[in-house]
């Protein structure tokens, strides 16, 4: 019986110029990622938005557990968004959301 599969959450924050939504950011990160890797690396990362909160910029996706990596490497190469200067911290990286909370 396969095992199911393991995921990372991580906690983002996006500095931007310009007032962004959670759909345009993961948009952002999905092509970044899809950029680098192709469309196989894209979908061996799995990515999927969790949760965006507007006030603090600060957003929530999830990926495979093997992808990490790659996906740290995307969200670092993600300079601009919808054509206008953007940056992409990483906040935290957990593997449960209760987890993640409590660090950031």
């Amino acid at each position: 019986m396969p095992r199911r599969e393991r995921r990372r959450y991580l906690a983002l924050e996006v500095q931007s110029e310009q007032p962004l939504n959670g759909r345009t950011v993961m948009d952002a990160v999905e092509a970044s990622v899809q950029r680098l890797f192709g469309e196989y690396g894209a979908s061996q990362a799995n990515l999927r938005l969790m949760k965006y909160i507007p006030p603090n910029r600060q957003l929530v996706i999830r990926c495979s557990h093997k992808a990490l990596e790659k996906v740290r490497a995307a969200i670092a190469s993600t300079i601009e968004i919808n054509g206008k200067t953007a940056f992409i911290h990483v906040l935290g990286v957990s593997g449960t959301l209760k987890a993640l909370s409590k660090k950031t």
